[in-house]
């Protein structure tokens, strides 16, 4: 399963290589509500086709209409919702407005390269000349943010965020395929031979070190989520004994309310605060019912991503 940046990406290469007119949005700014965040991609075709979003769809749909009236020489921005009839007209939310950039394509785009990148997991800047339609693509941090300026847009692709995965069980295979998804980079752990060995996914690749020096390795930051899904209380407790101690922005561990209660106790007698085994959670999850490995990654996922913005 690509992430939403992948999939454009790939379609507009397959749409540029076919030979069709193709104009890049990218959504550069919003003020008030708005259905997409920042640096949301579209690719749009004078023939009508689409992929991507940047609102419900009547902002599509507009584009659209513009793109059969032919696409736009240069790059050049725009903005809806200026007005109580546009944002009602456009089916934005209340005080919604957006402004974006539309680049019509060529083969100095670099479309492939920053593809090439993406796919490979690397966090890249593509700099965009509004003048010229020149483009450099170039290598940026996991923290840098879209700028957008009268003369030069620079877009970040690739994962921004990291999830470690420890166990290479079957839910962490769920686990991974829906992070990568939603533009996560995912590691995977586990020193156990067979788990290794029944791993079934090309990427990512199971590390083989103890979960303790793959977390110390991995330098744990505030973009960072990890998990302990190996049914193993030995190499699940090894990995929180660090990951509690880093920067991470979420740290969970998966078994019952009494199986973390007993972790508690356990990890209180090793060089951890009280404040630092509170930050657990566990069971790792939201309570939503789920029983099956597919059910239990929506589970984490969806309370990772409540984490990461807040609500928790």
């Amino acid at each position: 399963m690509d992430s939403t940046d992948l999939e454009v990406l790939k379609t507009v290469t397959h749409w540029q290589s076919a030979g069709a007119d193709v104009v890049l949005a990218t959504l550069t700014q919003t003020w008030g509500s708005a259905p997409r965040p920042v640096g949301s991609l579209l690719a749009l075709t004078t023939e009508g086709r689409l992929v991507g979003s940047l609102s419900g769809g009547c902002i599509e749909d507009d584009l659209l209409a513009r793109m059969r009236q032919g696409r736009p020489a240069t790059p050049e921005k725009m903005v809806y919702g200026v007005t109580a009839e546009q944002a009602s007209r456009f089916g934005l939310p209340c005080g919604g407005t957006l402004e974006l950039v539309l680049e019509p394509l060529h083969a100095q785009s670099k479309i492939q390269e920053l593809l090439e990148a993406v796919s490979r997991q690397q966090v890249v800047a593509r700099v965009l000349d509004l003048t010229s339609g020149q483009v450099a693509v170039v290598p940026a941090q996991r923290t840098d943010t879209l700028v957008c300026t009268e003369a030069q847009l620079r877009s970040v692709h690739g994962p921004r965020w990291r999830l470690l995965i420890i166990g290479a069980g079957q839910l962490s295979g769920y686990l991974a395929e829906m992070a990568m998804a939603l533009d996560y980079q995912v590691l995977v752990c586990d020193p156990r031979p067979e788990f290794q060995k029944s791993w079934q996914m090309q990427a990512p690749r199971v590390e083989t070190a103890m979960p303790d020096d793959f977390i110390v390795a991995q330098r744990p930051d505030p973009h960072t989520a990890i998990v302990a899904l190996t049914h193993d209380l030995k190499q699940d407790d090894l990995a929180l004994l660090e990951a509690l101690k880093s920067d991470a922005f979420y740290v969970g561990a998966l078994g019952s309310k009494a199986t973390q209660a007993k972790r508690r106790e356990r990890l209180a007698l090793f060089d951890l605060s009280a404040a630092q085994i509170g930050a657990l959670h566990g069971p790792a999850g939201l309570p939503i019912g789920s029983r099956t490995p597919p059910e239990m990654a929506i589970s984490i996922l969806a309370e990772i991503t409540a984490v990461r913005h807040g609500i928790q």
